[in-house]
Parts: structure tokens; C-alpha cells; sequence
């Protein structure tokens, strides 16, 4: 029978990743790639019986690449600490990995916004690439918004892979400082030049997408919320690829 693989990255995740372990409990090995933690993240890794290795950060993309090094299952199922497999989905996973008909699936995840889950905003249905063969795949060397790389047929599978992101706006801005820092780096890097009107209408447009052209106005005032502030997101960004480049 196909072996299958679980790899998380962590730091800091005491909050969130009880629920996630207990959700992906029926994989033959969990595989947790720690970038410092100062919180109980470890103790509740060994208490469930993962496999740890702890490296550096170097972003996203290779982070997630470093735990599919260590992975030895046939399949590897990548979830963040922040997300859970519902019954459908877990269901879904256990045939697909029985059948083989593929070289990897992706499935529907959706997303909790302070609270409310978002049905529109351009955030759900959003599917993603998180099951694949172990041979077959490779993570980008991203910062951020890291994908991974497949050779072959990619299906779809029933069921909803949960995500508890941003319980709150303390929560969310600091995840803003630090995703749009690991994203002004990146373009600095891919050798992106600023332009005034990244300021101006980028976060503009981003807005309009989501809050008009991707109905956001349905998810009520999270929508609007969700809308301005993703807005906002794109003006750091670019605000501190402009402040990269005056150094």
C-alpha cells in the first residue's frame, strides 16, 4: 500500500497546529520543518509523534522544499499549520492515494477572515496543489507565495481544506509586515524596478477586484475590510521595494 507523507513548516504555531495534526492524523509520517520557535510549537510536534528538523528561514519556498527532502512516503500531502483537513477532503485524500490515478491533486481551500469564512473576494473557491507524488514534485525557492512544480496529470478532489487565517488585525498586520518585506526582497531580487504608480494604482486595482469585480461587496463588511486592506498590502509592498532600492 502507498505510503503517504505530511510536511508542515512552523514558527510559533502552538495556537494552531493541534487541530491541524489532529486533522491529517491518518498519514504514515508528519514531517515539521522549525524555524525557531520560542512557543510550545516542538513540545506539541514530539506529543504527536512528528518528525522535526529545525533549519534557518529562507522563505517559504524553500522551507517547504528542506521538508520534502526528509519525506519518504510515495505521496506528500503540504499543509501549513493554519489549515485542516475536513472529513470530505481527508476521505478524498485516502482513495486518491489508493487509486494512483495521478501525479498530483488539488483541492478547494477556504478561508476564515476575523471570523467570518470568505465565499467570494477572489479568496474562495481557490484551488490549490497540495497532494502529489514525492518523485514528481518540487517546491520554487519562493519567499513567498510559493508554488510547487509537477510532471504530470493534476486532478481534483471533494472536500475543503480549512484555513484559520488572520484571527484578528494584530494578527494580520503583523503577518502583513512580514510577508510584504520576504515580497519586496523577491522583486528586489528578480531585478523589479519601482514605479511611482505602484503606489497609486496597484492597491487601486486590487480593491476594485476584489471588492466589485469578485463580489466581495456579498461578504459584507469583511468583504470591505478584506478589500482595503489587501489594498493597503500592495502599497507596503511596493513602498518597501522603493525604500530596498534607495539603499
Amino acid at each position: 500500500m502507498a505510503k503517504l507523507s505530511v510536511i508542515i513548516i512552523t514558527n510559533n504555531e502552538e495556537a494552531n497546529l493541534p487541530r491541524c495534526l489532529k486533522s491529517v492524523d491518518f498519514a504514515d509520517e508528519i514531517i515539521i520543518n522549525d524555524s525557531g520557535s520560542a512557543d510550545r510549537t516542538l513540545e506539541i510536534a514530539r506529543e504527536h509523534n512528528c518528525r522535526i528538523i529545525e533549519t534557518e528561514f529562507a522563505g517559504f519556498g524553500c522551507a517547504k522544499q528542506a521538508a520534502l527532502a526528509q519525506a519518504t512516503g510515495d505521496w506528500v500531502l503540504s499543509i501549513d499549520a493554519d489549515e485542516e483537513v475536513d472529513q470530505q477532503l481527508r476521505e478524498s485524500i485516502t482513495t486518491a492515494v489508493e487509486q494512483n490515478d495521478a501525479v498530483a491533486y488539488q483541492f478547494n481551500r477556504k478561508s476564515q477572515f476575523l471570523g467570518r469564512w470568505i465565499n467570494h473576494s477572489g479568496w474562495y473557491p481557490d484551488y490549490l496543489i497540495r497532494l502529489f507524488r514525492r518523485e514528481q514534485a518540487h517546491f520554487n525557492d519562493a519567499a513567498v507565495h510559493e508554488s510547487v512544480e509537477i510532471k504530470g496529470a493534476v486532478k481534483r478532489l471533494e472536500g475543503h481544506l480549512l484555513h484559520y487565517t488572520d484571527p484578528n488585525l494584530t494578527h494580520y498586520f503583523r503577518k502583513l509586515n512580514r510577508y510584504t518585506s520576504l515580497s519586496a526582497e523577491m522583486l528586489l531580487k528578480e531585478g523589479k524596478r519601482f514605479k511611482a504608480h505602484n503606489l497609486v494604482i496597484k492597491p487601486w486595482a486590487i480593491f476594485v477586484k476584489m471588492y466589485f469585480l469578485k463580489q466581495g461587496f456579498r461578504d459584507g463588511i469583511h468583504g470591505l475590510v478584506l478589500a482595503l486592506l489587501s489594498s493597503v498590502h500592495v502599497l507596503v509592498k511596493y513602498a518597501k521595494l522603493w525604500e530596498l532600492q534607495r539603499r
